[in-house]
């Protein structure tokens, strides 16, 4: 670990094709599990699962290499597997795990409403995005603090 996002996001749509009937993932859907399981791994694994660093971009967090790889669906599904991942390792399998309990506890959600949730005022995007501007580096730090708090949030009985 860390990993390519193109090799994240082609476990979350092995996963999402394994569902009955199968669920197609839009380029935005997937751009914010990536990211959400990117904050997960930084608390639960308490290491990176990206190799490369999130940008706040207008929608909120997004990774540049896989967004390039996957602009071409427009709001369509992304036909699986992507291609482009030059990462040669594969994934642990607790990077498969943590990858699969986000799709499970994410996966209902549409990329609307994973795009809202990721920046809202006071996450990492928007803390970026307020202090050093569009296309800013979010920095894992920023992100695990947030993801740690989240967690607090739930582990005392409070909804996140």
């Amino acid at each position: 670990m860390p990993y390519s996002a193109i090799k994240v996001a082609n476990e979350f749509l092995r996963l999402a094709h394994t569902d009955d009937p199968p669920r197609g993932l839009t380029p935005l859907k997937l751009l914010k599990l990536v990211y959400i399981a990117h904050g997960w791994s930084l608390i639960h694994l308490k290491e990176p699962l990206l190799s490369e660093p999130a940008q706040a971009w207008q929608y909120g967090p997004v990774v540049p290499s896989l967004y390039h790889a996957i602009k071409q669906f427009g709001a369509q599904a992304v036909v699986f597997p992507i291609s482009g991942d030059t990462d040669p390792q594969e994934l642990s399998e607790e990077a498969k795990s943590l990858i699969a309990a986000v799709y499970r506890a994410y996966g209902h959600l549409t990329g609307v409403q994973l795009s809202n949730m990721t920046h809202q005022p006071n996450t990492p995007w928007s803390d970026a995005w307020n202090n050093a501007g569009k296309n800013a580096l979010i920095s894992n730090s920023s992100i695990a603090a947030h993801y740690r708090a989240l967690n607090n949030q739930r582990a005392h009985g409070a909804s996140a």
